[in-house]
């Protein structure tokens, strides 16, 4: 098991409880492949450095977890195919 943390940006048009969901839904995606959330620091709404589809704020979301070292492909894979996530980044630690 690796350790990683992954910092998301989701879009701040979405109501409160579609980020919650996703927010949950990446959570349970760990935990379902065999690995463990260490910590989901919710940074909140801010601006960003330049427009990303023509939005100017995002809601930042970073997670720190351990997985598998195969893991991290499907999770960026299923933030590829979100509507909801705006950008990503995972790293190892």
């Amino acid at each position: 098991m690796n350790r990683y943390e992954v910092l998301y940006i989701l879009n701040t048009k979405s109501e409160e409880a579609v980020r919650e969901a996703q927010i949950e839904k990446y959570k349970a995606l760990v935990t379902s492949s065999g690995g463990t959330v260490e910590a989901v620091d919710k940074w909140g709404a801010k601006k960003l450095a330049y427009p990303i589809g023509f939005k100017s704020e995002g809601f930042y979301v970073l997670m720190n977890f351990t997985a598998a070292p195969d893991f991290p492909e499907e999770l960026e894979r299923q933030m590829r195919i979100s509507d909801e996530v705006m950008r990503f980044i995972v790293v190892k630690k």
